[in-house]
């Protein structure tokens, strides 16, 4: 059985992949869900990227976690890329689900649209404590448009202020992701418009993985609320050997 560490994405927390992950474990693997740096309902908003992905080297070395699937989704791809470029000893593959992947230098926003980081600032400056809040039409209609209302609404209701300097930040790495020695994989959800089709998740980013494993399925940016077992499965195919 493998050990799978699941990094959610902006504006969630660990707790909102507890879907996912009991379908994983259902089937015996041991799964993590930890909530990083900044993103949890109390923590400060003035956290950093480094600071943010330094969290989870951290829980990886305190669980004393090895020979990991590290699965990071959305901007938990920029996560798990600075984890395995500092702790490349504990990872066995990384698979990224319609996530970033980022060479040394870059940051969210040298990655998305001029649109949406104009877009994403004009919502932060609305806020005092440094982070930025998605607001519901947004989340309804770009995150989670393969669900009904109702469960659009208990979703945003799990969602938490994001740190805003997480996306502005530019990342360090001695090693960018097609050359490090790991096993790499991409998860592209087809109906995912949070990066738009002619700015595409796939193959846009993924193609800087170098060597990569790449699983397709039908879903939103939000399948961990809408089709949880779904996800799980693409996950599960994406860390097998």
């Amino acid at each position: 059985m493998a050990n799978y560490v699941l990094v959610h994405g902006a504006w969630h927390a660990g707790a909102d992949l507890q879907g996912v992950a009991s379908h994983i474990q259902a089937i015996g693997h041991d799964v993590h869900t930890p909530t990083v740096k900044g993103n949890g309902p109390h923590d400060s908003k003035m956290v950093g990227l480094s600071e943010a992905i330094e969290s989870i080297v951290q829980y990886l070395e305190e669980t004393a976690s090895e020979d990991i699937i590290l699965v990071g989704h959305s901007s938990g791809g920029m996560i798990i890329t600075g984890v395995a470029d500092r702790s490349p000893h504990r990872i066995r593959r990384l698979a990224y689900w319609n996530a970033y992947v980022p060479n040394d230098g870059e940051s969210i926003q040298d990655m998305t649209s001029p649109q949406v980081v104009a877009a994403i600032e004009a919502l932060a400056a609305e806020r005092v404590d440094g982070s930025v809040m998605l607001p519901f039409p947004l989340f309804r209609e770009a995150f989670i448009n393969d669900g009904d209302l109702e469960t659009a609404q208990k979703a945003y209701k799990m969602l938490n202020p994001q740190p805003m300097q997480t996306f502005r930040d530019k990342i360090r790495l001695s090693t960018n992701p097609a050359d490090m020695n790991v096993g790499k994989s991409y998860i592209n959800c087809t109906e995912d418009t949070v990066a738009s089709h002619s700015y595409p998740w796939h193959p846009r980013l993924s193609e800087k993985l170098g060597l990569f494993r790449l699983v397709q399925i039908p879903g939103s940016h939000e399948i961990g609320f809408t089709h949880p077992d779904r996800i799980a499965r693409a996950i599960i195919e994406a860390g097998r050997d």
